[in-house]
């Protein structure tokens, strides 16, 4: 068989983001996450049940992220990975199929969704660690940021197609104003139940490209020994990576910015929406389109965020970025049915409407160019042979306080009943990030720090 040309080897590797990015914009995002409330029945609880999900499933990857990403380094191994978590990925999304309305047990389902999250997660730890590979240091940045761009465009073509033939809202018609297509039942919720075999189905044809075209470069020195005695040898050296961690000043910040900047940006995808129904008083017609202009902007920008990249590096879109989001937070803070930026509004203004959707396209622009550029400066800082425990450990550092803006967000629309000051915790994480990465070498520690030192 001939070896796939660097050409394929590169889009195989950005069809891994076009075929997972359904599990995030369909499932987590726009369309599950909203329709389990239906399932429960009790907002307030399926909120809650829904919280502790993701926290549990976030627990699992925190821990187990640097240890497999450790035992696939050791072991030189990363595609059997990939395909052991795709079927964890496939599995959990086609089961949400059975999540119908006034079900008695959802925990079974929770678990299940679950399950697909930590199979997404993981696999894209490993296919995150390929990227190196993929060509010379000054493409990196246009690698990654074309991918996570082909991504979203993955997510918004799903979103569309479910929008506007599948997903029914109370009175049983689509986007479309028509019953779900192919005679799916509206009454039992079929066309949106469908959302889960839609997204395993997505990933399975999808992935042909990846497994196809992409080769995974093998060890110079492969391991022959046990499994057991590589998975000793795995978390020895993720030992030894976290005590020289506080050595490695430029990694250390990079990992404690991306911690915050990704929590205050998660908590923008997680609250927007419901920012937007309580607050403007939006339909579910009004949020969707909204969520539409925020992927495109998404994926025009993190392909541009790419191109930047390339030219300059990615700690000036991450700082560009950064400060798109706090500019934004602030704005938020400042809009209301009743005014905007400190303007009073008439009752029947569409300038609040406009001004949050202006909002929400900045939100996808500079979160795109941030998540893109995010594994490109991680490349850059890691060391080179042991690329997936780095990934592994920007997942547990992602992890780590991903309670910190919904708890922070929370306490603050607790302490002042108001949802629009609830939000503005995350200007003081977005500022934090900002200020940790100023401790962040631009081209990385270099090959020659990361080789070991005496009595390390």
């Amino acid at each position: 068989m001939a070896t796939p040309s660097a050409s394929k080897r590169i889009w195989g590797w950005y069809f891994f983001d076009f075929a997972s990015q359904p599990y995030n914009t369909l499932l987590l995002t726009f369309v599950f996450a909203p329709y389990f409330a239906t399932v429960v029945g009790d907002p307030a609880k399926a909120q809650e049940m829904w919280g502790w999900t993701l926290a549990a499933a976030g627990f699992v990857i925190a821990i187990l992220a640097p240890i497999l990403g450790a035992i696939a380094d050791t072991t030189g191994r990363r595609m059997p990975w990939i395909v052991v978590f795709s079927v964890l990925y496939v599995a959990g999304s086609a089961a949400l199929w059975f999540a119908y309305p006034g079900m008695g047990d959802v925990w079974w389902i929770l678990a299940l969704f679950a399950l697909g999250l930590v199979g997404m997660e993981f696999a894209t730890i490993f296919t995150n660690a390929m990227l190196p590979g993929l060509g010379p240091k000054e493409e990196i940045g246009r690698i990654s940021g074309s991918g996570w761009a082909f991504g979203y465009v993955g997510g918004l073509v799903s979103l569309v197609v479910v929008l506007l033939y599948l997903a029914e809202n109370a009175d049983g018609v689509t986007l479309l104003g028509r019953p779900p297509a192919f005679g799916l039942d509206p009454e039992t919720r079929e066309g949106t139940r469908l959302v889960g075999p839609l997204t395993a189905a997505w990933y399975v044809v999808f992935m042909i490209p990846f497994f196809a075209w992409v080769r995974e470069v093998p060890p110079a020195a492969p391991r022959q020994e046990p499994l057991g005695a590589s998975v000793r040898q795995a978390l020895a050296d993720l030992g030894r990576t976290l005590r020289l961690l506080p050595r490695r000043q430029s990694l250390m910040a990079f990992l404690l910015s991306s911690m915050f900047y990704r929590d205050a940006l998660n908590g923008f995808y997680a609250f927007g929406g419901i920012y937007a129904r309580g607050v403007l008083e939006w339909s579910v017609v009004d949020v969707g389109v909204f969520g539409i202009l925020a992927v495109i902007a998404g994926a025009v920008f993190a392909w541009v965020g790419g191109r930047i990249d390339r030219a300059f590096g990615p700690k000036p879109v991450i700082a560009g970025a950064i400060a798109t989001l706090t500019i934004v937070a602030v704005a938020v803070v400042l809009i209301s049915r009743e005014s905007v930026f400190g303007l009073p509004v008439g009752p029947g203004s569409h300038l609040p409407d406009i001004a949050f959707y202006v909002c929400g396209i900045l939100v996808g622009a500079a979160g795109g160019m941030l998540q893109a550029s995010s594994r490109t400066m991680l490349v850059r800082q890691a060391d080179p042979a042991r690329m997936t425990e780095a990934f592994g450990l920007y997942a547990l550092t992602g992890k780590a306080t991903s309670f910190l803006a919904p708890a922070s967000i929370a306490a603050m629309t607790a302490a002042t009943g108001s949802q629009v000051w609830g939000v503005s915790p995350l200007i003081a994480l977005f500022l934090l990030s900002a200020w940790l990465l100023r401790g962040v070498d631009p081209e990385g520690e270099g090959q020659e720090r990361w080789s070991p030192q005496p009595g390390a």
